[in-house]
């Protein structure tokens, strides 16, 4: 919706009864199948180092700021590192079966004043890929978001990065663009693909993910009766959203 000013030029909404939420803090987000915990180095460093031993080729940590770490104690320091910082935001992804750190993500660029927040550093080792609990850790970060009153969700990621593009348009994000040269990460460059949800969109994308994490969707072999990009397919923006080759 667009406003016109005296002068005759478009102007945006005005965006009535707002203030800003507040920035999140060091909770645990549970759920059925994982939990989410404030990144701890004690806690959580073995056995994410553990868990990432199993990407024995490494392709984790192609499109990551970080690694790949070879020994533990580099590894250690990093999540000690992280874990310190409040921007990145950390959590540790806790299996709930197994009661171990299996995977990492956290909320960045948080900016309260303009209610935008981003989802981002996402390492899942193997022992999380391909699972509910990789998508329900996605889900319980942007409810705590959404929750918390936050106008505008944000994925980025680099656009040569196919499985993480791909991943945001099933979670629901809406493609919006291509930064080109916008940073330079491990000496190479980096062009990054911007994605978003709304607060107006975020009603019916929870729906979309509780239906989909609901036991009756998957049969007794675990195998998902309806795809999650199904359910949120229809609350994708259609004209800013470009197809993944």
């Amino acid at each position: 919706m667009t406003d016109t000013n005296a002068l005759g030029q478009p102007i945006g909404p005005i965006v009535r009864d707002w203030s800003p939420p507040p920035r999140p803090v060091r909770v645990t987000l549970d759920g059925r199948y994982c939990r989410l915990e404030p990144l701890d180095v004690e806690r959580h460093a073995a056995a994410l180092f553990a868990a990432n031993a199993l990407d024995v080729d490494g392709r984790n940590w192609t499109y990551l700021f970080n690694g790949p770490f070879e020994t533990f104690e580099p590894y250690r320091e990093w999540v000690a590192q992280a874990a310190a910082g409040s921007d990145p935001l950390f959590f540790a992804i806790v299996d709930v079966r197994s009661g171990e750190a299996v995977g990492v993500a956290s909320y960045l660029r948080i900016d309260p004043a303009n209610g935008v927040i981003e989802v981002g550093h996402i390492n899942y080792s193997p022992r999380l890929q391909r699972s509910p609990a990789a998508t329900e850790a996605m889900y319980l970060m942007a409810r705590h978001v959404f929750d918390l009153g936050y106008r505008r969700y944000e994925w980025k990621c680099n656009a040569l990065n196919a499985p993480s593009r791909r991943a945001a348009v099933r979670y629901g994000f809406s493609f919006e663009g291509i930064f080109r040269q916008a940073v330079i990460v491990k000496g190479r460059n980096r062009d990054t693909s911007w994605y978003a949800m709304l607060d107006a969109d975020w009603p019916g994308i929870r729906a979309a993910f509780e239906q989909w994490l609901a036991p009756e969707n998957f049969d007794a072999a675990g195998t998902q009766r309806v795809a999650l990009g199904t359910l949120t397919a229809r609350y994708l923006h259609h004209e800013v959203i470009e197809a993944v080759q």
